[in-house]
């Protein structure tokens, strides 16, 4: 048996308390997950996750106080390694970008089942990005639609890239390439100009079509 060091440390945020409890359950299936923590609020949730730092956060969209997609935000401009997984009632292709802008691995229909569960939270945990496949059409349409400029970047802007593409905000990036935030800020001005893509949400799909984040299969 795994030992609680080795467990991924998940975080439940969901203003439905039978949601959550039924969440618990089903997640102490895997001995690989530990619940360390839950909120019934966005600002609660927060507060919480940037205390105690899980590996990744369940979050649904539709809470009070802060919605989920604010929440996440937040969480990822104060500390991007943290991953959040969206869950959300409503297919709707809609929320694909404002996931992917939020900084969101992606979301999850509530009405999924214990083994794709399972494998959408370690696919995650890998920095995998995760969809329903309603939805992945959608994104593979949009991947396929981006200009192929890729080898145009430099090895520092590919570097970048990848950081901009896993979540990390320009402060951390700066941290771990030891560089400044303006010279951060210079080169994903250059990633924009040359890629001609204009926000997170379409370099996130750049990287994937490039092969620097995976979508899984």
């Amino acid at each position: 048996m795994a030992g609680k060091e080795d467990k991924i440390k998940l975080f439940l945020a969901d203003d439905h308390t039978i949601v959550r409890e039924g969440f618990k359950r089903l997640l102490s299936l895997e001995d690989s997950f530990d619940v360390i923590g839950e909120a019934e609020d966005g600002k609660d949730a927060v507060g919480q996750v940037l205390e105690i730092q899980p590996d990744i956060v369940l979050m649904d969209i539709g809470m009070p106080v802060l919605n989920g997609l604010e929440a996440t935000r937040r969480i990822k401009e104060n500390s991007s390694d943290i991953k959040i997984l969206i869950l959300t009632a409503y297919d709707n292709e809609q929320y694909i970008y404002r996931v992917v802008q939020a900084g969101a691995h992606g979301y999850l229909m509530k009405n999924i089942d214990s083994a794709d569960l399972f494998r959408a939270i370690h696919s995650v945990y890998r920095d995998e990005y995760v969809f329903p496949e309603s939805v992945r059409s959608i994104l593979e349409d949009e991947i396929d639609s981006l200009p192929g400029n890729f080898h145009s970047l430099t090895d520092r802007e590919r570097e970048i890239l990848q950081l901009i593409a896993e979540g990390n905000n320009h402060q951390k990036i700066a941290e771990k390439l030891n560089i400044s935030v303006r010279t951060v800020d210079t080169h994903r001005n250059n990633i924009i100009k040359k890629l001609d893509v204009h926000d997170t949400a379409n370099l996130v799909l750049y990287a994937i079509k490039n092969g620097i984040t995976i979508l899984p299969r």
